[in-house]
């Protein structure tokens, strides 16, 4: 403990001079916080920033939140990836709105109740935006925390995060917990680095880092490896009819639910085409794709080709141009297609 003793000070003196300049930093209100601590989990902040001002405006409020239609709230999220974090949000604004009243939650309990908040985003909110000296422990503090500990303890597991969690709760400062957090937050995502890299010339604690005094930054935090992702071959089908594609809507559970696609399948075996009822003039490659989620990657090769008749499926739909800019969120998975789609259909 002694070493995290010495942290709150000099970590607040370097925070308030080297913060990064964030929207949701410079009004922090409760929902405010909360749509941005749902947007960076597993995101960059560079790549939120647009999309947490292009939503705001969409929806200023909770109530606005809760009232979003589903496509226009896809839509909003399209990109950022892990679209049950947005379907959440929709989700707890409707807890606040028939629970709370449509005030937003002002006790940790409370506010860890609502859809998609755990223990770290619950933290987040309690100490930003309303000042309560509750640890918000995610990777970037774990990792800061083992290393000003010199603790070999591995970060992934429970325990480790427990321990953290309780080690923190006895520092952090009375009068700044909000501070004190995303001083923590912002430590681990600027100098602090991952994968044995850390700016430790410009680290408020390297005269009492134990990882650093030891020359032990490059094994520290100690990290167990991920499983393998499983690899899966698709074969993802462009079908056009005059300027239209054919696109589908994902089942509402599962990976990418609900989203839209182009009708994809298990390559392999299945004239998908004919068992859709389907008879393109033509099938011709039109290019290839990968994409990575957590514990699968899909290796994708397109086929593209024309319909005679703009009769589909039950459930898919025809989209222009116009349709996939404003209405249809397709996710990135698809991206490497986006090309071939536009030079059929025109620039969206």
């Amino acid at each position: 403990m002694k070493e995290l003793e010495q942290l709150p000070i000099p970590l607040l003196v370097w925070y308030r001079e080297n913060a990064r300049v964030l929207p949701w930093r410079s009004h922090p209100t409760p929902y405010r916080v909360w749509v941005s601590e749902i947007m960076l989990q597993q995101t960059r902040v560079a790549a939120v920033l647009d999309y947490y001002r292009r939503f705001l405006e969409a929806a200023p409020t909770v109530a606005d939140l809760a009232a979003l239609p589903e496509d226009q709230l896809m839509k909003l999220w399209q990109g950022l990836g892990y679209y049950s974090r947005a379907r959440n949000l929709q989700k707890a604004a409707r807890q606040i709105m028939e629970t709370f009243g449509g005030v937003f939650p002002n006790t940790y309990e409370d506010i860890r109740s609502l859809a998609g908040v755990g223990d770290y985003t619950a933290g987040a909110i309690s100490s930003i935006a309303f000042h309560l000296p509750v640890p918000a422990v995610d990777g970037n503090v774990l990792r800061v925390t083992a290393r000003v500990r010199g603790d070999s303890g591995d970060i992934t597991t429970p325990a480790m995060k427990k321990r953290v969690t309780q080690a923190l709760a006895q520092i952090i400062p009375l009068d700044a917990p909000g501070d004190f957090n995303q001083a923590m937050m912002e430590l681990g995502a600027t100098v602090c680095l991952p994968n044995g890299a850390p700016l430790c010339d410009k680290c408020p604690a390297s005269s009492f880092c134990r990882a650093f005094l030891e020359g032990r930054t490059g094994e520290l935090p100690v990290k167990a490896a991920k499983k393998a992702r499983r690899a899966e071959e698709r074969t993802v089908y462009l079908f056009f009819y005059e300027n239209q594609v054919a696109l589908r809507r994902r089942p509402d559970k599962g990976l990418l639910a609900g989203l839209w696609e182009y009708p994809n399948e298990p390559s392999g075996g299945t004239n998908w085409p004919a068992a859709w009822g389907l008879e393109p003039r033509t099938l011709e490659r039109a290019g290839t794709g990968k994409h990575i989620f957590t514990h699968i990657e899909w290796h994708m090769t397109a086929l593209a080709g024309e319909l005679d008749s703009p009769e589909l499926p039950a459930g898919w739909v025809w989209a222009d141009r116009t349709a996939l800019r404003d209405t249809y969120a397709l996710p990135n998975a698809f991206q490497s297609f986006s090309e071939k789609v536009a030079d059929r259909l025109g620039r969206f």
